[in-house]
């Protein structure tokens, strides 16, 4: 089977898995999904979408976020991982945006890679789920399906991201980087059983 036709049956699976897909980190304009995406880094979704209510209600903005201290951020957000650094960077994050964007998320991945805190995967979700930008956002759990599809080599995950919009058609990226995440989540945990990974099997077997 080649890694087109491999591609297309992934694809179809996951529009019957997953017909409607929202981003798993709650978040109700550009700015609060920026925090959240960024302050994502090595912690999970739901741990993230516990400490944002008290962070977005104390500074649900840039002007609000950058008037705290670094400290006071980090008590915050103290329960996920990284958090001195991740207090560090979003003060300054806002800082920034206030000084150069007028308060307003910058609509380029240019811009947001600029960012502290913020790299191309962060930049990339950001674009696709708040702007509509097509965009490719690779985390764990694409990296390795993809590979475990043999949609990738695998040798980093630029090659995956570079792989996914090869294979993919463009229109599709949005909603099905989302929808591989849903995925590896629910049928091909990282860590246990992967016996309920029936897509790996109807390509394979």
């Amino acid at each position: 089977m080649l890694k087109k036709q491999r591609a297309e049956i992934v694809r179809t699976e996951l529009e019957k898995l997953y017909p409607n897909v929202g981003i798993p980190l709650d978040h109700t304009d550009p700015f609060t999904l920026l925090v959240a995406v960024a302050l994502s880094a090595q912690t999970t979704d739901k741990k993230v979408n516990q400490i944002t209510p008290k962070l977005f209600e104390v500074a649900g903005d840039p002007f609000k976020m950058k008037e705290l201290e670094v400290d006071e951020i980090k008590y915050l957000i103290k329960e996920i991982g990284l958090s001195n650094t991740k207090a560090k960077n979003l003060r300054r994050m806002a800082e920034i945006l206030v000084e150069k964007h007028q308060g307003i998320v910058p609509q380029s991945f240019e811009e947001l890679e600029a960012l502290p805190g913020v790299g191309h995967k962060t930049a990339s979700v950001v674009m696709s789920q708040a702007f509509g930008v097509p965009a490719f956002p690779v985390d764990t759990h694409i990296h390795r399906l993809m590979i475990q599809w043999k949609l990738t080599s695998g040798k980093n995950v630029v090659e995956t991201e570079k792989d996914a919009k090869k294979l993919f058609p463009r229109d599709s990226w949005n909603k099905l980087h989302l929808q591989i995440i849903y995925y590896g989540r629910e049928f091909s945990p990282a860590r246990g059983n992967k016996v309920r990974d029936f897509i790996t099997k109807m390509l394979f077997e």
